[in-house]
């Protein structure tokens, strides 16, 4: 994976590493931030810097920390993982941010960043991401950012109190990513016109 951030224009993507946990352990302990993630919300830093090694060792997944890039602040992560180049594919996941950087440009534009690394810099031909089949909020988000609603894997996976989840599954092909770019550019903008104002 290159050491080189991916730059925008009111955040950057960062090589996640455990050293990011103190940074991030405010968001990721927020009961609110972490309700739709599939694991069991970090207790401690500590948990949650093993959780940031385990990720950032696994070959197949490419980690990010989010940087807002007026201040440094790093506000959240996203990750590539089952990055697969010989079939030319990944998923996008293992994404929050803190509840102060909802409904900005932020996730918009990790998203923008994330998606052209995938598809211009990896030549992929698709990604995709999976959202909890109750998480009405990401399902609308996902649709907002171009995505294409594939199906339901059903009884998919354990949520951390045991019930068991739908996982939603939404992709993005390479065909289709020029007009999802040109769409996700022109939210970005419209989100940062007031921030830059």
């Amino acid at each position: 994976m290159t050491n080189q951030p991916l730059e925008g224009t009111v955040v950057r993507l960062v090589r996640l590493s455990p050293d990011h946990a103190e940074a991030l352990f405010p968001s990721a302990s927020d009961p609110e931030v972490w309700r739709w993630m599939p694991r069991a919300r970090p207790e401690t830093v500590d948990q949650l810097r093993e959780w940031l090694r385990e990720m950032t060792a696994d070959p197949t997944r490419r980690c990010f920390a989010v940087q807002r890039r007026d201040d440094g602040t790093v506000i959240g992560s996203t990750s590539m993982y089952d990055l697969d180049l010989a079939e030319s594919r990944t998923e996008i996941g293992a994404t929050w941010f803190d509840r102060s950087c909802w409904g900005g440009p932020y996730n918009v534009e990790s998203k923008l960043l994330l998606f052209t690394h995938a598809f211009e810099d990896l030549r992929l031909a698709r990604l995709a991401l999976r959202t909890d089949n109750l998480n009405v909020r990401s399902q609308q988000a996902l649709t907002r950012l171009g995505l294409v609603h594939e199906g339901t894997l059903r009884s998919h996976m354990r949520r951390p109190d045991g019930t068991r989840r739908d996982s939603l599954y939404y992709s993005l092909l390479a065909d289709e990513w020029p007009t999802v770019r040109e769409t996700l550019r022109a939210r970005v903008t419209a989100k940062t016109t007031p921030l830059l104002a």
